[in-house]
């Protein structure tokens, strides 16, 4: 399926979005972006381990 560049600006849409395609009926359908749940919760640990702690257990593997 290929969209209109100017559709998907005005929707918000980029490349790389995840879209759900749900279906309204008979030759409609609808694109939801799905939320990046990585990106969401990237960086919410802050301030749990002290500094240097995650490099120093890094170093340890190799």
């Amino acid at each position: 399926m290929t969209l209109p560049v100017d559709v998907l600006r005005s929707a918000g849409l980029k490349p790389g979005d995840i879209v759900r395609i749900d279906a309204l009926g008979p030759g409609e359908v609808a694109l939801i972006r799905v939320p990046d749940v990585l990106a969401t919760f990237a960086g919410s640990l802050r301030g749990v381990y002290p500094p240097g702690y995650l490099d120093d257990l890094r170093r340890e593997w190799g």
